[in-house]
């Protein structure tokens, strides 16, 4: 596996990491806070714990096919960069949505700019390829 390959992996583990760490975060918010499952409502911060993790959930399909086809069909270091990129983001938003939903923007926008330059990236890198 080519260095910048490996790079691209090491992004998506990363990736992985993160999500199974805000996991962990849910876990002990559930047990501080006393939100005994099933629920996911009764305290804010747990609350806001929580979606945190979903949110990211819900991003993780887009941001891992984009990472793959930007990198298979376009550039492997260009998609490991921009990965980090994501990932920053992403640990941007988790900081800034506990502390006050009100200023996560700036950690949402940059997830949804690395996705889109990951996705529409790699599509431009697949279509070139076929023609």
């Amino acid at each position: 596996m080519p260095w910048a390959q490996a790079f691209v992996a090491l992004v998506a583990l990363a990736a992985a990491a993160l999500y199974l760490f805000m996991g962990a975060r849910v876990g002990a918010a559930r047990a501080k806070y006393n939100v005994v499952a099933p629920a996911t409502a009764g305290n804010p911060i747990f609350e806001r714990t929580f979606r945190v993790q979903q949110n990211t959930l819900e991003q993780l399909p887009v941001f891992l096919v984009g990472l793959y086809f930007f990198s298979a069909h376009l550039s492997a270091l260009g998609a490991a960069i921009i990965g980090v990129i994501w990932l920053l983001g992403r640990v941007l938003y988790m900081q800034s949505y506990i502390a006050d939903p009100a200023k996560r923007g700036p950690g949402a926008l940059i997830t949804f700019a690395s996705e889109a330059v990951l996705v529409i990236g790699g599509a431009v890198g697949v279509i070139r390829s076929i023609m």
